[in-house]
């Protein structure tokens, strides 16, 4: 039973994350127009809509069809089929490892979709403070971040254990 709600809270959670990306680039796609910048939190986060058909910063867009496809969409496929499997098997990987691992085959999902339907990533988000600026990002990149940042942290919290500085 344990590992069946285990199952069911991955499966949960990598679906509220695909969930929330392809609603939020749905609302975008069909509220906001392409280049439209709508200035939220003071200007310091602004809504501009661009079609990514590239990876991380258009890293990618002029690569030939063929090349692309296996790098942006094949060899994520696979990736994302392993994670999931591994999360699904792995009955002792720490919650922690878990949850961040949901969150990024979530956004990797969330952003396949795309690609697949539609050729490229529908991107809306652009932070700007002072000299800090990102390039403009979706909510499928928050979440493959968000994970990132939980694997890290388990990675350092398990690091101090071992070190013995936590109980």
């Amino acid at each position: 039973m344990k590992n069946i709600l285990r199952v069911l809270l991955i499966v949960l959670t990598v679906s509220v994350n695909i969930g929330c990306d392809q609603v939020s680039k749905n609302i975008v796609r069909t509220k906001v127009n392409y280049g439209e910048s709508i200035p939220l939190l003071d200007s310091h986060l602004t809504l501009t809509k661009v079609e990514n058909a590239g990876a991380f910063l258009s890293l990618g867009e002029s690569l030939p069809p063929i090349l692309k496809s296996l790098l942006l969409q094949i060899l994520p496929l696979l990736a994302i089929a392993l994670g999931f499997g591994y999360l699904l098997f792995r009955f002792n990987t720490p919650r922690l490892f878990v949850a961040g691992a949901c969150f990024i085959i979530g956004g990797g999902i969330g952003n396949l979709i795309d690609r697949m339907a539609y050729g490229s990533v529908t991107d809306f988000l652009h932070i700007s403070f002072g000299i800090f600026q990102t390039g403009i990002f979706n909510m499928a990149d928050v979440s493959v971040m968000v994970g990132a940042g939980f694997i890290l942290l388990n990675s350092f919290l398990n690091n101090q254990k071992d070190d013995g500085q936590l109980v």
